[in-house]
Order: C-alpha cells, then sequence, then structure tokens
C-alpha cells in the first residue's frame, strides 16, 4: 500500500472509531431538536430562536465575571488590579443593548435568507457528528483569526482610529462585557470574520450555533480581566492567545492584535511590546 493509501486509511478509521462513541445524551439532544423543527417554523428557528440563544449565551458567560468583582479572593486572578465601575458597566451594557438589537439582530435575520438560498439542512438527521462539527469549529477560529489579526490592525491606523476602533477602547481594563462593546461600523467589519468561516463551512445550522457558542467563549474570555493559568482549558489549545494576551492590547493599545492564537503577531513581530513587558514582569517577581 502506497503512503497515500495508508493515510487515507488511517484516517477512515480515525473516523469509524470516533463515530463510535455513543454519546449519553444523545437522545434528549434528538428529542428537544426535533420538538424544535416540529412546533416551529425555519425562519423563527434561524431568527428569534438565534437571537434568544446569542442573548443568553453572551450574558451568562458574562456572568462569572461579573460576580468575581465582588469576591476577594477572586482579585488575585485579576489581570490590571482596576476596579470595574458601576457606572462604567451601564454604559457598556445600553450600547451593548443597542448593538445587539439595533445592529446584530437585523444582521441574524440573514440567517435564514442564507440557508434557504444554499439548502442549509435543519433537521437532527442531517446533524454533522460531533467531531466533524469540533473541526469545523477549529476551522472558524482560523479563519475568523486571520480576517481579524489584519482588519484590526488597519483599524488602530491613525486616520481613521478615532473614529471607529477608539470607542471598543473606551475601556482600558476591560471586562467580560467589553467583548461586544464598539461602534456600530466595527460590529460589522470585524464581524465579517464571522460570517466568512460560516460561508466557507457550515453544513448544518447547529455549525452556526455552534460558532456562534464557541466565538462568544473565545471573545468574552480574552476580555474578561481575569486569567486562570492552572484550570482555564482553553489553554490547552496549541498557540491559544488568552486574557492576559489581549488584556495588554488593552491596556497598551498597540500589538497583539489577534483574536484567537498568536501566530500571526508572532510571524509579523507585533508581539514584541508584549514580550518586553512579561520580561519586566518577569524581572520584578524575581
Amino acid at each position: 500500500m502506497s503512503e497515500s493509501g495508508l493515510l487515507l486509511s488511517t484516517v477512515h478509521r480515525t473516523a469509524e472509531t470516533l463515530g463510535s462513541i455513543h454519546n449519553p445524551f444523545e437522545s434528549y439532544v434528538e428529542s428537544g431538536w426535533n420538538y424544535m423543527t416540529d412546533n416551529y417554523s425555519e425562519f423563527a428557528i434561524a431568527t428569534w430562536i438565534s437571537v434568544i440563544l446569542h442573548e443568553l449565551v453572551y450574558f451568562g458567560l458574562c456572568l462569572p465575571g461579573f460576580i468575581a468583582q465582588f469576591l476577594p479572593f477572586m482579585q488575585r486572578y485579576k489581570i490590571q488590579q482596576k476596579p470595574e465601575t458601576y457606572g462604567g458597566q451601564w454604559q457598556c451594557f445600553k450600547q451593548l443593548m443597542f448593538s445587539h438589537f439595533c445592529i446584530q439582530a437585523p444582521l441574524v435575520a440573514g440567517i435564514f435568507f442564507y440557508t434557504q438560498l444554499m439548502g442549509i439542512p435543519y433537521t437532527y438527521d442531517k446533524m454533522p457528528r460531533w467531531y466533524v462539527l469540533l473541526a469545523q469549529m477549529l476551522g472558524c477560529l482560523v479563519i475568523e483569526d486571520t480576517w481579524h489579526y489584519f482588519v484590526h490592525q488597519l483599524l488602530h491606523h491613525r486616520s481613521i482610529y478615532k473614529y471607529i476602533h477608539k470607542v471598543h477602547h473606551n475601556f482600558q481594563a476591560p471586562f467580560g462585557m467589553v467583548a461586544e462593546y464598539a461602534h456600530p461600523a466595527e460590529t460589522v467589519i470585524l464581524g465579517t470574520g464571522f460570517i466568512i468561516g460560516i460561508v466557507l463551512l457550515c453544513n448544518h445550522l447547529v455549525v452556526i450555533w455552534a460558532w456562534m457558542a464557541v466565538r462568544l467563549l473565545e471573545t468574552i474570555e480574552v476580555h474578561s480581566g481575569y486569567d486562570f493559568p492552572y484550570i482555564n482549558p482553553l489553554n490547552l489549545i496549541p498557540g491559544y492567545a488568552g486574557a492576559r494576551f489581549h488584556d495588554f492590547h488593552h491596556k497598551n493599545f498597540n500589538g497583539n492584535y489577534a483574536s484567537t492564537f498568536r501566530w500571526w503577531d508572532w510571524l509579523f513581530g507585533t508581539d514584541q511590546q508584549y514580550k518586553e513587558f512579561v520580561k519586566q514582569e518577569e524581572k520584578k517577581a524575581e
């Protein structure tokens, strides 16, 4: 057997092994999903349920960080020792409500028309296997991270920074809700990276919802203002940037432009100031 044939055979056997893993909750998931598709129209599922899911996931993920500010023992994990103000959090929340329902919600409505145009299925029996979905999420992360790095850096150009991206940098010490606190134009511009992954890799509605949850988890974590180096499972992802990496971007305003991974900043040297900062902090700790 040739090397290419051996590789394909190995991949096939691996896929069969992964596919044989039983999910003990599968019957409940299938029952719930079928109830949804039997009782709601595809338009309602793609628009209203998508909006509701976004709000539940977004603020659900923000909640631990919000509670942490009231817990003294959590402050040891806070990256910048600057307490959040109630005024700042309220300002952030109001802007988020405008962005979520006046900017993002109309864009979410486009999911329905896209799925109809491309024949994207909604039914449970067409849902991709979990390992395929996992690979799709990784692909979406890489695509979005690439778009984010180059466009984010462009938004920092002195000729346009004060008009658009400066809004997001109103919070030098970020907290979870700051993740989507942005100028409406930035919401659309950087959000395009999210959409590209869907256009290239989506083959079921669940891919859109899973990608939304993964992206929210990542962006809220890096904006949380807290770093849990030994218990955060996201740090197990090779090349994952994390909260400290992006927190420095808010503190320093320049460098560390990527959203998820470190490699673009490493490749173009835009993480140099961060590396120097880390060395200085390590010397102080000695």
